[in-house]
């Protein structure tokens, strides 16, 4: 089975401490939680990032790009990532089911 290295954008670790301080400011032991999770979950992007599904856009030139939606609660979130040149995956941002878009 082939595995692809994993890399995290820094756009993207922004993105996890922005939410583990909003998840903080809530309940701290929630905010430990959701970056487990979060973190767990990249793990399918190792062994089947082309399992998820492609993002939607007016440029369909760019179909490496996709969406793991990883549940957490009654919620989630969503993790942008690409697959690049069938080697490494590239996360670019995660963000909550509720906003509104990537930052």
């Amino acid at each position: 089975m082939k595995t692809y290295a994993l890399v995290i954008a820094q756009s993207a670790k922004d993105d996890l401490e922005r939410l583990h301080s909003f998840a903080a400011d809530i309940d701290p032991d929630m905010a430990e939680g959701t970056l487990k999770t979060i973190k767990s979950a990249f793990e399918i992007l190792t062994r089947h990032p082309h399992t998820c599904r492609k993002v939607q856009s007016a440029d369909l030139s760019n179909c490496a790009l996709r969406e793991l939606v990883i549940r957490f609660g009654n919620t989630g979130y969503l993790a942008l990532f690409e697959i690049v040149a069938e080697e490494f995956v590239l996360v670019l941002a995660v963000r909550h089911q509720r906003e509104s878009d990537y930052r």
